[in-house]
């Protein structure tokens, strides 16, 4: 199937995709800030770009959303229609990218975490209890421990708030 739109109307539409500043991560800042969280946002002298970095407790936040960073990718990549080779590859190669930034920014010691943009828009407290965990502070809502398999991997605990200590 041939792209229905001219190739500088499809140039005019891609340049508009934001790669920084979108809805989510607004969301996410603007919830951070308020509660008196401090960062640097798209820090370009960290590895991978992480959209919003808290350079002293090296934690890294990236929001990824689910069409860009390859959310359930198996099962979605039979929905694209058209330009298939074109968009696997390039797809593919942002997952891939995402797991090199990963391992990298581990190995330097960093705490990564990412938030699917569905996870922020549907349970935004629960992104900001992940990241206070990360942080060391005390969940606003719910608690979280590290898994032991891996440090970037949250696992949410049960216990009330009232009997939390970090």
């Amino acid at each position: 199937m041939a792209d229905r739109h001219t190739p500088e109307q499809r140039r005019k539409n891609m340049s508009a995709v934001k790669n920084k500043d979108s809805k989510m991560e607004l969301r996410l800042r603007r919830a951070l800030w308020e509660r008196g969280y401090r960062y640097r946002k798209n820090c370009k002298d960290i590895f991978g770009k992480p959209d919003i970095a808290f350079l002293g407790k090296k934690v890294a936040v990236f929001c990824d959303s689910e069409f860009w960073h390859g959310y359930d990718w198996e099962r979605k990549k039979h929905e694209i229609k058209s330009n298939k080779e074109f968009w696997y590859k390039k797809l593919e190669g942002n997952i891939k990218r995402d797991e090199q930034v990963n391992e990298e920014l581990a190995r330097q010691g960093w705490t990564v975490l990412r938030f699917w943009e569905r996870d922020i828009k549907n349970d935004l407290e629960d992104c900001i209890a992940k990241i206070e965990v990360a942080l060391g502070s005390k969940p606003t809502k719910q608690r979280y421990i590290y898994n032991e398999d891996s440090a970037t991997t949250l696992k949410k605990v049960a216990e009330p708030l009232e009997d939390y200590t970090p």
